[in-house]
């Protein structure tokens, strides 16, 4: 198996042409994140669509089918099951992703590959992106909001905030 410590170093690891991680990086370094730093819905999409970005689904595949999902996302869960187990291959699972994607030319070239995670309403995709900066993955960043959101004062999500919030791409099984 390929590990991202092994590509040519010629792969950049620079984000200052992209100003939304650019701006998520710098806010991650003002409040002593330990990880890249997080990035609005949006501007995760458009980072997406335009092929700079690898969007990654960290729930679990029941939430994945039950709840909707991404469209072309990958998905390397968290967590697994419905005690949300967390998933100890989860850094080895996503270097690999990550590693397959340069390999096969899924990031523009001289740019090293950049994953946003994404979860329910962003909690478990800090905590993910948190240990792929532990495990030395410099570019992972969390989707604020999640997928469906913070819970509101009727304990509903995604009536605020969110990815299905924002009408952006999602299909449900």
């Amino acid at each position: 198996m390929s590990s991202l410590n092994s590509l040519d170093e010629s792969v950049m690891t620079d984000v200052s042409n992209l100003p939304a991680l650019k701006e998520a990086a710098a806010q991650a370094a003002a409040q002593g994140l330990s990880f890249a730093g997080s990035i609005p819905p949006r501007e995760a999409w458009q980072l997406v669509e335009q092929g700079l970005a690898l969007l990654v689904d960290v729930r679990t595949a029941e939430e994945r089918k039950f709840v909707g999902h991404v469209p072309g996302s990958a998905h390397v869960p968290w967590a697994t099951g419905t005690a949300l187990s967390r998933n100890p291959r989860f850094v080895r699972e996503l270097t690999a992703l990550l590693a397959k994607q340069t390999q096969e030319g899924g990031s523009q070239p001289n740019v090293a590959p950049i994953a946003l995670l994404l979860c329910r309403s962003g909690k478990r995709s800090t905590l993910a992106a948190q240990e792929a900066a532990k495990a030395g993955l410099a570019h992972v960043f969390n989707i604020s909001e999640g997928f469906e959101g913070e819970l509101d004062e009727a304990q509903h999500r995604g009536k605020g905030d969110g990815w299905r919030f924002h009408g952006l791409p999602w299909v449900q099984d």
